[in-house]
């Protein structure tokens, strides 16, 4: 008995391995957006950045003591005002044609942002939110 356990188990190992091998996606294999990158930005006469990515995010579940592993990405966007510390960023919404970007800022006070690039200029002009007033926020990409 404890044979054929250990054969079964190195079966359901060997499977797991072979279809997690073939459909694992990693973060660079994921189309680029407009906005991905560091970004250059000024907050209302501030400077700050932004940064915009995509990263791996396996996940794992466990049952029975048999583990698999998922793979998969995320988007991670991130803020930081003036040298302050790195703020998470959420994405709202997005539009490919008219270039628009909806943001959730994701600080102690959140509230929605927005940006639109301009692909002639090369530069995201757009406003923040911040305790019912708006901001004016522009941004240009570093690459």
């Amino acid at each position: 008995m404890k044979n054929i356990t250990k054969s079964l188990l190195g079966l359901a190992i060997v499977s797991a391995s072979l279809v997690l091998g073939s459909s694992s996606t990693k973060a660079g294999q994921i189309a680029g957006e407009w906005f991905f990158g560091l970004w250059d930005c000024n907050i209302d006469g501030r400077p700050a950045q932004m940064q915009w990515k995509v990263v791996d995010d396996p996940q794992t579940s466990c049952s029975g003591g048999v583990c698999s592993t998922t793979s998969g990405v995320r988007l991670v966007g991130r803020f930081s005002d003036n040298g302050s510390a790195w703020i998470p960023l959420g994405k709202r919404f997005s539009s490919r044609q008219r270039q628009d970007l909806g943001i959730r800022y994701l600080g102690a006070e959140q509230d929605n942002w927005y940006l639109r690039y301009n692909s002639q200029t090369k530069i995201a002009d757009g406003w923040t939110t911040w305790r019912r007033n708006r901001y004016p926020l522009q941004c240009r990409n570093r690459r």
